[in-house]
């Protein structure tokens, strides 16, 4: 392991290595992607099923050279939740449906006319605030799972958030050998120890789970009204797909846009949310934690990922061990998340530094200023149904400006 600081995508990885690790990107995966079903009111099982079936989907079409795991997506809670209150849950997996066949389209007229409107709609001036806000406005979520946004804060969990993130910002300083690859785990680990002898966790759910239980799938129905409620998430999950795509890249030093391509993982991403939709599950995107993960241990292999995903299949089917895996409290996942969100919002950093962003032009410092404070400000734009804010409205002004600037400049009318 000293000799193998960083564990490429294509490599092979022992199975007393490949185990701990893909353990890891699981539990990192766990906490945020299993909220979005408790949220819609409605049992996680088939979610972990999905989760994996999707992220394995993922890997094939990307030919194992994109190293990303499949979650819940956020994107949908809003329009989602209108949907259910007004029709069924079973009317949001057809909106489900339809976004990922959408989805789909646009991974094709990509493959017919490729990618190179990405540096124009999105230079690096813009996307690296864009990529950094993936990670800043989750920071939020992550002071909330530790305990600091209670009305009276519980000095337990604060306690047992401290333990968690000291464990893993001092693992990935000091960890030699085959612990230097695992300080997310152990972080957990030891989180949840302290959990446990301060009496934050709670067996209940684990008791009264069976010992095994199939997932419980569904089918869609289909509404128009219901499709054009939930329909314009695909502006939400492609400027967040190509965000994770270009921070991912950044990570393992290679352009997962060219090669193996943004339609492939974009095929991958909206197939799999298609499916989701069509077994009852719900829509899944690629995860910033398991980003987060890679950066902080620097292992990539997309074996990891895979071995991941067949664990939280076979999770699906044990109902106590994903009720025991669910019994993780928050300040444990706050813990986590304070490293791996800030991870990820270095990373945008990292696009600014790395491509040389020049900011003694005026059009480069206006644009990363105009999207910090858009996606930082709390501003909401309300469309109809959508509501866009956040790094998502924050990436569409980015967007917007880069675009007119591209024109100012075929007009020459620029004073660059």
């Amino acid at each position: 392991m000293e000799n193998h600081r960083i564990i490429q995508v294509e490599e092979k990885v022992p199975v007393q290595l490949l185990v701990p690790l893909s353990i890891q990107h699981m539990f990192a995966m766990f906490g945020a992607s299993v909220l979005v079903p408790f949220m819609f009111g409605i049992n996680p099982a088939v979610v972990l099923f999905m989760n994996g079936v999707g992220t394995l989907l993922f890997i094939l079409l990307t030919k194992g050279k994109a190293p990303a795991y499949l979650g819940s997506s956020f994107a949908f809670l809003a329009p989602a939740q209108i949907v259910i209150e007004k029709f069924g849950y079973s009317y949001a997996l057809g909106g489900f449906v339809a976004v990922g066949f959408a989805g789909c389209i646009l991974a094709f007229v990509i493959y017919k006319f490729g990618s190179k409107w990405i540096d124009v709609v999105l230079p690096p001036a813009a996307m690296g605030p864009v990529v950094a806000l993936i990670g800043l406005e989750l920071s939020g979520s992550a002071a909330s799972n530790a305990g600091f946004m209670d009305d009276v804060i519980d000095p337990r969990k604060i306690g047992v958030f401290l333990i968690t993130l000291a464990v893993a910002v001092f693992g990935s300083v000091l960890f030699r050998g085959f612990l230097s690859v695992i300080p997310i785990l152990v972080a957990i680990i030891a989180g949840y120890v302290a959990a446990l002898l301060t009496g934050l966790v709670d067996f209940s759910q684990v008791a009264a789970a069976p010992l095994f239980s199939i997932p419980n799938f569904s089918t869609p129905k289909f509404d128009m009204q219901a499709i054009l409620i939930i329909l314009p998430v695909i502006l939400v999950i492609t400027s967040e797909h190509i965000g994770h795509q270009v921070v991912t890249s950044k990570i393992i030093g290679r352009d997962l846009i060219k090669d193996p391509g943004l339609h492939r993982s974009l095929l991958g991403d909206n197939l799999s949310t298609m499916i989701s939709g069509l077994i009852g599950s719900v829509p899944t995107t690629t995860y910033g934690e398991n980003i987060g993960v890679m950066a902080v241990t620097k292992v990539y292999s997309v074996r990891v990922i895979a071995g991941a995903a067949v664990l939280s299949i076979c999770c699906s089917f044990i109902g106590k061990l994903s009720m025991l895996i669910n019994s993780i409290p928050g300040p444990v996942i706050g813990g986590i998340s304070f490293l791996l969100y800030g991870m990820i919002g270095t990373s945008g950093l990292r696009i600014l530094v790395d491509s040389q962003v020049d900011y003694g032009k005026s059009r480069n410092l206006a644009l990363t200023s105009v999207i910090f404070v858009t996606g930082l400000s709390g501003i909401t734009l309300n469309i109809g149904q959508i509501q866009l804010k956040g790094m998502v409205l924050a990436c569409v002004t980015g967007m917007v400006l880069s675009l007119i600037f591209y024109v100012l400049d075929q007009c020459h009318l620029t004073n660059d």
